[in-house]
């Protein structure tokens, strides 16, 4: 049921279902674009029909993450419009309060309907979860260190090198845990708008990638704490490898023709440097492929050897923290005779421009789970290049990877899935689509020493809400910080 004790109904069901299609991301249209209509069967059944035809094994399971919005509040209201009105909801928290861009909180809904459901047992385990907002990274450490808040997951390798210590972490009041994790990381990196005419070309791009130093950036500005990702499903056994096997082979063959060939015959593999900032080798490298390109040295700069036109570009960010990875980037590219600025920009402005695809290159972030599917299409395939609001950032259309993307969809089994995923990741990769940063394979966390966790943690993921607050524990922490909020 419903938080205000209305019950669930097939009505609902079909509401949400028809409602995030028409009003809701674009992003829905292509993960149920298999279903053609869903029908109230009475008794509380609701029946999805699928495309007559459809190969898609996972279409059974991503409807079943279907949520369901209540029909009989969302009808006065328009669901296509934002609003800090609280939604109703059906799950185990429900929203107390809130002050907009300042926090919110949760309260346990003492009388949730799927309380002792098997799934569940274990977890909900908090009255009550606040979560507050800071606009500065080191005014929200300081505000935690001070005991504002109590539970932190850390992003910045520089901050978790030097600023995780002081009295509280000796005398173990704070923890400071690496807790490893097996979650795919999907793709962190530079990623270009091919929509603009300086991108379209492939020889570009690979000669763009080679002004990023991964080694040096990890020796001088992430304390070594990375690992190079050279995968769009790193971490998991979907992530292509060496040469490909003759399994992905077979799959591959056919497309031969719209694909690199190195896709077929070479390990793909990522600039690699001595970590000491001489890239004369990767200049030297750069360069022949600008040339095969058409874009030579003139004056300094590196313009188009037909039209004249300089190769300059703008990096788009939304925090002014991640500058300081981006100007030694930009520095190799003026040693390219490149033009490259760095804009940050607020959170509203940033959202916008992504979404209508209005930069040159961003920093782009593609998670995975470790069962691709429909969700592949809303990333790579041509028609959601050509959509807005889709995670096609790059504008990638490619017939092949098109059609990749399709036989992921339509895995017969696990093993198929794996080989199509890995042929998928190949032609992504030597699209040189991003321009790949780095990953780690464990949580980064800090908290207040009042929570206790099960022994045993999950594979792939953090699993905070089967913590609890461990009465023995926040007494003999308040006796130490009786301030403590």
């Amino acid at each position: 049921k419903f938080h205000d004790g209305e019950p669930i109904k097939v009505e609902d069901v079909i509401f949400t279902f028809n409602v995030l299609l028409e009003k809701g991301a674009p992003f829905y249209k292509s993960y149920y674009g298999d279903i053609v209509e869903v029908k109230d069967l009475g008794d509380r059944r609701v029946k999805f029909q699928f495309r007559e035809g459809v190969t898609n094994r996972e279409l059974v399971l991503i409807t079943g993450q279907l949520p369901v919005l209540p029909k009989h509040y969302w009808e006065s209201r328009d669901f296509s419009k934002s609003t800090l009105d609280p939604p109703l909801g059906s799950g185990a928290y429900r929203i107390k309060d809130f002050k907009a861009g300042k926090y919110i909180t949760y309260e346990r809904v003492k009388d949730y309907w799927a309380a002792n459901h098997p799934v569940n047992k274990g977890s909900n385990n908090f009255d009550a979860v606040r979560y507050d907002y800071y606009r500065d990274a080191t005014v929200s450490l300081e505000a935690f260190k001070a005991g504002e808040y109590h539970f932190r997951e850390e992003n910045n390798s520089k901050m978790w090198a030097s600023m995780y210590s002081g009295k509280t972490f000796e005398e173990k009041l704070t923890i400071r845990a690496e807790i490893p994790h097996e979650l795919p990381r999907g793709m962190q990196g530079f990623a270009f708008n091919l929509r603009r005419s300086i991108f379209k070309d492939r020889r570009v791009r690979e000669a763009i990638s080679y002004a990023f130093d991964f080694e040096w950036s990890n020796k001088n500005l992430f304390y070594g704490q990375y690992r190079r990702t050279d995968s769009f499903f790193e971490n998991s056994e979907l992530a292509s490898s060496g040469l490909p096997s003759p399994e992905e082979l077979a799959i591959l063959e056919p497309f031969r023709k719209d694909l690199p060939e190195e896709v077929f015959s070479k390990k793909f593999r990522p600039s690699l440097t001595d970590g000491t900032g001489n890239i004369r080798s990767q200049l030297r490298a750069a360069s022949k492929l600008f040339k095969e390109a058409g874009w030579e040295i003139k004056d300094g700069k590196r313009v188009n050897s037909s039209t004249g036109e300089q190769l300059k570009f703008e990096i788009l960010l939304i925090s002014p923290a991640f500058e300081r990875i981006v100007l030694p980037f930009k520095k190799n590219l003026e040693r390219m005779g490149i033009e490259a600025s760095v804009r940050v920009v607020d959170t509203s402005q940033y959202v916008n421009r992504i979404r209508s695809f209005d930069f040159d290159m961003f920093v782009m972030v593609i998670g995975q789970s470790l069962s691709p599917g429909n969700e592949q299409d809303n990333y790579w395939s041509c028609k959601a290049a050509e959509t807005s609001g889709t995670r096609n950032f790059s504008g990638i259309c490619n017939p092949a990877i098109d059609k990749l993307i399709r036989l992921v969809i339509e895995a017969p089994d696990r093993e198929k899935l794996i080989n199509r995923t890995r042929a998928l990741d190949r032609a992504l990769l030597w699209g040189h689509y991003v321009v790949p940063h780095w990953h780690i394979n464990y949580y980064r966390l800090a908290y207040w020493n009042k929570f206790s966790r099960p022994e045993i943690t999950p594979k792939y993921s953090l699993g905070f809400f089967t913590w609890w607050v461990d009465e023995s524990k926040e007494k003999t922490l308040l006796a130490k910080k009786p301030n403590l909020k």
